[in-house]
């Protein structure tokens, strides 16, 4: 798995991980996902999107899936990843060491007013 099982993921890689997570996804629909779970904040550029793919594809945390999950929006110009069995385990365990963090923010009332 490289690196990845003690560096923190990037918030793009993380991001792309988690869109792949439930069903293998092309590039735009991977952006668009990022897109409709980050309520707009996030937008990823191809720069990123494609760069931060090859890196999680070399360090085999996802693979390029071999079929469309959908018959119907199969096009043969398109790459649909899906997430590996190491790229599942690095996402549970980025979700689990910022679930800790999101604890002790909380514990600190970071999100209070005047925090």
């Amino acid at each position: 798995m490289g690196e990845t099982a003690n560096a923190w993921l990037t918030r793009p890689a993380f991001l792309i991980l988690l869109a792949v997570s439930d069903r293998p996804r092309h590039g735009l629909g991977i952006v668009e996902e990022v897109e409709e779970r980050t309520d707009g904040t996030v937008k990823l550029g191809p720069g990123t999107l494609y760069g931060t793919l090859k890196r999680l594809a070399r360090e085999g945390l996802i693979a390029e899936a071999s079929q469309a999950p959908d018959p119907s929006d199969d096009d043969p110009r398109r790459r649909y990843y899906r997430l590996t069995a190491g790229g599942r385990e690095a996402l549970r365990q980025e979700t689990a060491d910022l679930r800790r963090l999101l604890d002790v923010a909380v514990g600190k009332h970071v999100l209070e007013s005047g925090a």
